[in-house]
C-alpha cells in the first residue's frame, strides 16, 4: 500500500493524447452518434433505456453470492473456503468501505456500461488485503513488445503512475485486441443517440408547449372584449388536470373540435418502442425486465427470464469468475480452491417446480440422490450414489437368463 500511496504522489508521467478519440474520452466528450446527439457515458446512463437495462445486470448481479470453494482432497466434495484470506474479500467485504454486494454491483456497472472494471490489488507481506476500484476512464492498459501488460493510471489529484498486472485486478468484456474491453455504449452508440434524440424532442414539445389539445371555433366574429371573456373563462374552468373531464358550456355558436393523434404523433410512439426494444436486445436484456409488457405473456415471461441468466448475465458472470480465479489466486490455490456465483435458484425456478422435476427423475432412475445434491450445491451424503429401479420396470431374472442362453 505504501508503494501505492508514493506512485500516487510521485511527479506524473506525460500522457500519450493521438486520437480524437482519446482526447473526447479525457475530456468526457463522449461519442458522437448519426443522428448527431453526443453520447457520453453519462448522458447515455440518463437515458431511461440504458439506465433500465444496467440497473436490472448490476442489481442482479450484485444480489447473486459470490464464495470462494474448496475441493477436497478426493476432488469429490467441496465447501466453502472459510479460512482463505479471499473468501472473506469476495464474500463480506472486498475493502474497508464497501460492502461485497456494492463492490459486485460496481464491477457489473463499469462492465456494462465501460466493457472494463479495473481495482488495485493491495498486497501486504504476499497476501491480499483489499481490492480498491479504480474508474475505467483512469486507466490505460499497455502491452510492450516483450508482451508484458502494464497499467497507466491517473488518479484524481492528476498524478499518474504505471502498474503491473500483477497489480491490478482487470476484468474485461470482448475484446479487439485481447487487453482492452468494448464500451457497449461506444459500440452501440447510434441506437443510443437515435432513443436520446426521440426523447428529447418529447421533451422540448412538453417544455414549449405547442401541443394543443383542441381548437375553438366559431362561424361569426368576435369583438375583442368577448375573445377575451371566452379565453379567461375556458382557461380557469376547463385547463389542468383537476378539471378534465369536465362537461364544456359553449356559447355565441362556438364549437370545440378535439386535436386527434397525427400520423406524425403515431411514427414518433413507434420510434421510441423500437429504439426501447432495440436498445434492451445489445444488452440482451429481455423486455419485461425494463417494464416493456406489450407483448409478454405468463409462459413467454418464464422462458425470458431463464434467458436473461443464461444469455444476459452468464458471460458476465464466467468472465467474473475466471479473472478471480487467474488473478487473484496464487497457482498453487488454483489447483484447490475457485470462485463460484451461486444461480442455481435462478436457473431452476421456484422450489416447488424443482421438487417436481427431481422427484420425478429420481423415480425413474435417471438420476442419483448425490446427483441433485450436486444441483443444489450441496455436499454428497453416504449410500447417494445410487440409482433407484422402478419396480414396473425391473428385468425378471428368468426371463434374462432365457434371452442370454437363446442368444448365445
Amino acid at each position: 500500500m505504501i508503494k501505492f500511496i508514493k506512485r500516487m504522489f510521485s511527479k506524473s508521467d506525460p500522457v500519450l493524447i493521438d486520437t480524437p478519440q482519446k482526447l473526447a474520452d479525457m475530456l468526457g466528450a463522449g461519442y458522437e452518434a448519426s443522428s448527431g446527439i453526443l453520447v457520453s457515458h453519462g448522458a447515455a446512463q440518463r437515458f431511461s433505456t440504458v439506465a433500465a437495462c444496467m440497473r436490472v445486470i448490476y442489481e442482479t448481479v450484485g444480489a447473486l453470492p459470490l464464495t470462494l470453494k474448496e475441493v477436497s482432497d478426493d476432488g469429490i466434495s467441496k465447501a466453502d473456503a472459510v479460512k482463505h484470506p479471499l473468501y472473506r474479500i469476495l464474500k463480506i467485504n472486498p475493502n474497508e468501505f464497501m460492502t461485497a454486494a456494492e463492490f459486485k454491483e460496481l464491477m457489473a456497472g463499469h462492465l456494462a456500461s465501460c466493457g472494463n472494471f479495473y481495482a488495485y490489488k493491495n498486497i501486504v507481506r504476499g497476501e491480499l488485503r483489499e481490492l480498491l476500484p479504480l474508474t475505467p476512464a483512469s486507466v490505460t492498459p499497455k502491452l510492450d513488445d516483450n508482451w508484458t501488460v502494464t497499467y497507466q493510471v491517473t488518479f484524481a489529484n492528476g498524478k499518474t503512475a504505471t502498474l503491473t498486472q500483477a497489480e491490478i485486478f482487470h476484468v474485461r468484456l470482448r475484446t479487439r485486441d485481447g487487453l482492452t474491453g468494448i464500451s457497449p455504449i461506444a459500440q452501440a452508440r447510434d441506437a443510443i443517440g437515435l432513443g436520446m434524440a426521440a426523447e428529447l424532442e418529447g421533451a422540448r414539445m412538453y417544455k414549449q408547449g405547442v401541443k394543443l389539445s383542441g381548437v375553438l371555433s366559431t362561424d361569426g366574429a368576435l369583438s375583442d372584449e368577448a375573445y377575451a371573456r371566452i379565453k379567461t373563462s375556458w382557461a380557469d374552468t376547463y385547463s389542468g388536470a383537476g378539471n378534465a373531464y369536465k362537461a364544456a358550456i359553449l356559447e355565441a355558436g362556438l364549437k370545440f373540435t378535439p386535436n386527434a393523434m397525427t400520423a406524425t404523433d403515431a411514427q414518433w410512439i413507434e420510434a421510441r418502442k423500437y429504439q426501447r426494444s432495440e436498445i434492451a436486445g445489445i444488452w440482451r436484456v429481455p423486455p419485461h425486465k425494463i417494464g416493456d409488457l406489450e407483448h409478454a405473456t405468463f409462459s413467454n415471461i418464464e422462458h425470458q427470464s431463464q434467458e436473461f441468466i443464461t444469455d444476459c448475465l452468464m458471460p458476465y458472470l464466467v468472465k467474473i469468475e475466471e479473472r478471480v480465479n487467474l488473478s487473484l489466486l496464487s497457482p498453487k490455490d488454483q489447483a484447490k480452491y475457485f470462485a463460484k456465483f451461486n444461480v442455481n435458484a435462478l436457473l431452476r425456478g421456484d422450489m416447488t417446480a424443482r421438487g417436481n422435476f427431481y422427484q420425478k427423475l429420481l423415480q425413474a432412475g435417471a438420476i442419483s440422490p448425490n446427483e441433485i445434491r450436486d444441483f443444489e450445491d450441496w455436499n454428497p451424503r453416504d449410500g447417494g450414489d445410487i440409482y433407484l429401479t422402478p419396480m414396473n420396470m425391473a428385468i425378471n431374472a428368468k426371463e434374462g437368463d432365457a434371452n442370454a442362453k437363446e442368444t448365445a
